[in-house]
């Protein structure tokens, strides 16, 4: 797997962490998951520069994003126990097929 795609998956599940500490942060009136959510936040825009050395910006921020929304609405339903109904799995699966198209079918994925 070529390096820029793993800085951006790094850059994912270190926004999942932080978005999942929120949850858990009480509007910062706890203080570890708090500070899990500017280390999540921090090291998901760390990777997400080095993820820019290769990648065109729109694109990064696009995977980014959408790997993001899954992965955060996954570890929602795992570790918090929410509950998808069937337009947000018919959402995310729209997701999943964007982000197929633009690696699969886009030229401009990767410079």
């Amino acid at each position: 797997m070529p390096t820029h795609y793993l800085y951006l998956i790094a850059s994912v599940i270190a926004e999942a962490v932080g978005y999942s500490a929120l949850n858990a942060a009480a509007q910062f009136t706890k203080f570890w998951p708090s500070v899990l959510v500017i280390a999540g936040f921090g090291g998901s825009f760390y990777f997400l520069t080095l993820a820019l050395k290769y990648m065109p910006l729109g694109i990064t921020y696009a995977l980014a994003s959408g790997l993001g929304i899954i992965v955060v609405a996954l570890a929602g339903v795992v570790v918090f126990g929410q509950r998808l109904d069937l337009a947000a799995a018919i959402g995310l699966a729209l997701i999943i097929a964007g982000i197929v198209v633009i690696n699969a079918l886009s030229d401009f994925a990767v410079h």
